[in-house]
């Protein structure tokens, strides 16, 4: 793997905390995508007291060649206890703001929808005044499904665009480009009031032009807010970083997206989707629904 740069390196974190944070989720019995997908921040969002939780996992029925998450064509069926021991998670650790996220289950006919309501009811019973970030998988375009989860009015709606559409066979071989771009389309005409939301990595052969391209696809369909971030390849096995892409770059696109209209657009080499997720807190007071 190529050598990182400077500003990719991250500080050690305070792993008093970090293993306070790791106590509760093992005494729970609960996965977090910083854990699965082996997220550089984990340490700082460990410290800070936050965690994304992934649900119905920890094994996922793709295997997307940029991804660390276990592939497991037949994944352990859902466990009715996994909404009460989240909420009990997000309880002890005093979170104003939760991400809740899941492996992808192709297997499962609504592609696990029900299972994020059941989250997010749970969420809302424990900790009424928690805002709600749910980052969702395509759903196999199963729009019902969809209608399903925004119905449970998390606060915001992720999912990920990963990457430009001229490589989407190539990093994301069971996804459709166009099928991002309809399901955020979708989720701002059915629930006006969620924010919506989406990711972009970088590093993988996309062209500046092609990102630009990307986040003008996804403003026009609505969506408000919008990370970007480096690519890191999680082990030998995996898609090869390209390119180490400068933070001023990182800078120009996101002066890019908010003159395009995104009412935030987060940045950086080590942005990643639910990086500083907590700060739409202070959107939803400056952008209200």
């Amino acid at each position: 793997m190529t050598v990182k740069p400077q500003w990719l390196r991250v500080k050690a974190p305070q792993w008093e905390r970090v293993g306070n944070v790791k106590e509760i989720l093992r005494d729970l019995s609960l996965n977090t995508v910083c854990e699965e997908a082996s997220c550089p921040n984990i340490g700082e969002c460990f410290n800070a007291g936050t965690a994304t939780f992934l649900i119905m996992g920890p094994a996922c029925t793709r295997a997307c060649p940029y991804c660390d998450i276990d592939f497991e064509k037949k994944p352990q069926p859902l466990d009715p206890t996994e909404p009460q021991r989240l909420a009990q998670a997000v309880q002890r650790l005093k979170l104003n703001h939760v991400v809740i996220t899941s492996v992808n289950r192709d297997d499962l006919p609504d592609g696990g929808a029900s299972q994020f309501v059941e989250c997010i009811q749970a969420v809302r019973s424990a900790m009424p005044d928690t805002t709600i970030e749910v980052l969702i998988p395509d759903l196999c375009g199963n729009w019902q499904a969809l209608e399903i989860i925004l119905a449970a009015r998390p606060e915001v709606l992720n999912h990920n665009t990963e990457t430009v559409k001229r490589l989407y066979r190539k990093v994301r071989p069971q996804g459709k480009y166009d099928r991002t771009l309809e399901l955020l389309q979708r989720s701002r005409e059915l629930a006006p009031g969620v924010y919506t939301k989406s990711g972009i990595m970088v590093g993988l052969g996309e062209t500046d032009a092609e990102i630009r391209e990307a986040m003008q696809d996804l403003r026009a369909v609505g969506c408000d807010i919008l990370t970007v971030g480096q690519y890191l390849q999680p082990t030998q096995k995996h898609l090869n970083v390209e390119n180490f892409v400068p933070p001023e770059q990182f800078d120009a696109w996101r002066k890019f997206g908010e003159s395009l209209g995104f009412l935030q657009v987060v940045a950086s080499p080590l942005t990643r989707s639910s990086y500083h997720a907590e700060q739409v807190r202070e959107l939803m007071k400056l952008y209200p629904r």
